[in-house]
């Protein structure tokens, strides 16, 4: 009997134990899952906090792109060309594109360079050293100190929540919990990638400055070049065989109606020479 009721004890024990356990795991689970959520409202309240955040002083440089649009006559191309690639030398500059064209009037050469920022005033003024006049030059500077300090503050807030994500992540004991948490961890990582592709770009603009450059020589002279008297000839006996190929190539468009006038006239002829019989 003793056996019996002791037994029974020892069954009502390990019962109670294994709901214990059970519950305990569960109240981890919902722990787990709402520390999740709490996250993901943070998250929000940190965005918007960032969104909505006034131009409070700062301590940041200013960041400012710069960039200019030139557009010259030039007496010698090639001068002109040394005198831009000395410059692009001296700054440690970068001759990013360079092309030359051609006309029957025109000669012109385009240039873009990046050049420091901090270099770009020099070498606007060493390369127009010499230019009577600009036919075109635009220069502008784009302060995008505010945009740059707010990706910034959204990069750092996401990062924190990132490593959030990851304390989670190591506690989290279901399968469920752990396929959540790396949604949330993959849609973050995305937008830290988004937002640091953006601030390297702006980086880069900031640090290096683009200058667009247009020269060219006028070669009008060359249209009235004096010509030979045998080039003239042999131009004219050229241009008279031409004009004769063209004209029977016109012929050729034009047989069906030479067709039919010829038929025609055969026709009348010969009607008028009947008459002409039966009058006699």
């Amino acid at each position: 009997m003793k056996k019996c009721i002791y037994s029974l004890f020892v069954l009502l024990a390990l019962a109670g134990c294994k709901d214990y356990s059970e519950n305990d795991y569960d109240s981890q689970a919902v722990e787990a899952m709402s520390i999740v959520e709490e996250t993901k409202f943070k998250a929000l309240e940190a965005d918007k906090a960032v969104s909505t955040r006034g131009n409070e002083p700062t301590d940041y440089d200013p960041k400012i792109i710069k960039n200019a649009n030139l557009a010259f006559e030039t007496d010698d191309l090639n001068a002109t060309a040394n005198t831009i690639q000395t410059a692009v030398k001296k700054y440690k500059a970068q001759v990013q594109h360079d092309s030359e064209s051609k006309s029957s009037y025109r000669m012109s050469r385009d240039m873009v360079i990046r050049i420091p920022s901090k270099h770009f005033e020099n070498f606007i003024a060493d390369i127009g050293t010499g230019v009577a006049y600009f036919d075109r030059k635009e220069i502008s500077a784009q302060d995008v100190t505010e945009e740059y300090i707010d990706i910034e503050a959204r990069i750092k807030a996401k990062k924190t929540l990132e490593n959030r994500y990851l304390e989670l992540l190591k506690k989290a004991g279901k399968v469920s919990e752990m396929l959540e948490i790396e949604k949330e961890l993959s849609a973050i990582r995305e937008e830290i990638e988004a937002q640091q592709g953006r601030l390297n770009y702006m980086k880069n603009r900031v640090a290096m400055s683009t200058v667009n450059i247009e020269f060219y020589k006028i070669t009008e002279a060359q249209a009235d070049a004096t010509i030979s008297y045998g080039s003239k000839m042999g131009n004219a006996i050229k241009s008279g065989f031409n004009s004769l190929s063209s004209f029977f190539i016109g012929l050729l468009y034009l047989w069906p109606f030479i067709l039919i006038f010829v038929v025609t006239l055969f026709i009348v002829r010969r009607k008028l020479k009947r008459k002409k019989y039966k009058s006699l």
